[in-house]
């Protein structure tokens, strides 16, 4: 299995991450201040200016001026990531 921390500019759609999170927050299971809804995890810090998505195996971070930082194992388990995120915003 490749490890690694992968880094990307301007492939994440800000407005659908953004959806998606309000989605998660509003249908979602809240505990501790985190939001769980369909296996994805959303919450902020404590100044709310950075947003946290994640599942058991990836991690996005998206902050100020649109900038984000994901971290995962592998293009098989950002596909999923991004699969829930999509049926999260079909759905809801």
């Amino acid at each position: 299995m490749e490890t690694g921390v992968i880094v990307m500019k301007n492939e994440l759609d800000s407005k659908f991450l953004l959806r998606v999170f309000d989605k998660i927050r509003q249908f979602g299971d809240k505990t501790d201040e985190k939001y769980r809804l369909n296996g994805i995890v959303a919450f902020t810090d404590l100044d709310g200016y950075t947003l946290f998505v994640e599942d058991a195996q990836v991690k996005l971070q998206y902050g100020f001026h649109n900038q984000y930082h994901y971290d995962y194992p592998s293009q098989a388990a950002f596909d999923q990531f991004e699969k829930k995120l999509k049926e999260i915003d079909s759905r809801h």
